[in-house]
């Protein structure tokens, strides 16, 4: 048996989980192996038996000086910045990886079984309800 000789909705179901196998398992590597350290850190404090990072954008002089130069937009637009580029690294990462590979996979097995069947339906039934080629 070959994949042509397979049906689409098993294709599609199959495609489905791969990726959600592949997916998840990508993202148990990396929620495991994803370490602490954060680039640019200048020391740490602690405070309630743990250790926080103190990064040179969290002081009050550099959110001065870009409230200074941009105002209140560019405090803003670099804390959307720094978030962002906070999702595409370590634990976040790996919740968006998680995350896509289920709604992509879900997504194919929806697909296989209800869209696909209702679309052929429709081109078996010809190229209109009506009976009408035009």
């Amino acid at each position: 048996m070959t994949w042509q000789d397979l049906d689409k909705t098993i294709r599609l179901k199959i495609i489905g989980a791969i990726i959600l196998v592949v997916g998840l398992s990508s993202a148990t590597l990396i929620y495991l192996h994803a370490g602490r350290n954060s680039p640019g850190v200048l020391g740490y404090e602690a405070g309630e038996g743990r250790l926080y990072p103190i990064n040179p954008e969290d002081s009050k002089q550099y959110l001065r000086d870009l409230e200074l130069y941009g105002g209140k937009a560019n405090v803003l637009a670099d804390e959307f910045r720094r978030w962002f580029a906070g999702l595409w690294q370590g634990k976040s990462l790996a919740y968006i990886i998680g995350g896509t590979a289920i709604l992509v996979s879900f997504g194919l097995f929806y697909a296989a079984d209800y869209v696909l069947p209702f679309i052929d339906s429709e081109t078996r039934d010809g190229p209109h309800r009506n009976g009408t080629d035009t």
